[in-house]
């Protein structure tokens, strides 16, 4: 049993905080990958070398960073971050993307940047955030996971059992004591897309731990 899982990296810090969620959600058998999005091509052949250069060069930061210089890496060429890895993950059959908070977010605190609302807003994969500063934790785990109160559909309660099976947690009924909370999707999006609702939005601002939004009515490992 495993999960897909792609890290949104460009090389700033609050990305390293990403890398840091990722590497725990990576327990057991599954399968952890880089990506960077770059927005648009260079019409100079130069400087579209210097260009991905760049991008391959951040990512074997990233790769650095984790002590993994074979995890995969992937520079993904798209006019949207959040589109360009949400079709990186349908083509790799990744189920999670993970982002860092906004970059003006304070230390402890759970706020997703642009990239990361707009697969907030009917993407079609689990978007895992980590809060800001996540990143002094690199060698923690996952022991607790928590649901959100918002799991209209069951989602997000079959998905802790599955992680925490996966990684070996407890599933606790303390939200602000986990080192992980999933949250559901609301039950008005369709099948397989995610959308939070307003409680689920007021949830997340007095969240301390990382976070995982599920799609509706697609539990994480539910055929695995």
């Amino acid at each position: 049993m495993s999960v897909g899982i792609i890290v949104s990296y460009d090389g700033t810090a609050n990305d390293d905080d990403a890398l840091a969620l990722g590497k725990m959600l990576a327990g057991g058998d599954s399968k952890l990958a880089l990506a960077y999005v770059r927005h648009a091509s260079e019409f100079d052949p130069r400087r579209e070398e210097i260009a991905q250069h760049d991008a391959e060069r951040r990512l074997e930061q990233g790769a650095s960073w984790l002590g993994n210089p074979d995890v995969p890496r992937h520079v993904v060429l798209s006019p949207s971050t959040g589109e360009g890895l949400a079709k990186l993950a349908e083509r790799e059959r990744a189920s999670v993307i993970v982002f860092g908070s906004d970059y003006r977010t304070p230390p402890g605190r759970v706020e997703p940047g642009s990239s990361a609302q707009r697969l907030l807003d009917g993407g079609p994969v689990a978007v895992a955030v980590a809060p800001a500063g996540m990143r002094t934790r690199a060698n923690g785990t996952i022991a607790s996971i928590a649901v959100s109160a918002s799991d209209a559909d069951g989602a997000a309660g079959e998905s802790a059992q599955a992680l925490a099976a996966l990684l070996g947690a407890s599933v606790v009924s303390e939200r602000r004591e986990a080192d992980l909370v999933v949250v559901g999707s609301q039950l008005s999006a369709p099948l397989g897309r995610v959308a939070l609702s307003g409680a689920a939005r007021s949830e997340l601002d007095s969240v301390r731990s990382p976070v995982l939004i599920v799609p509706h009515g697609r539990p994480l490992l539910a055929a695995g």
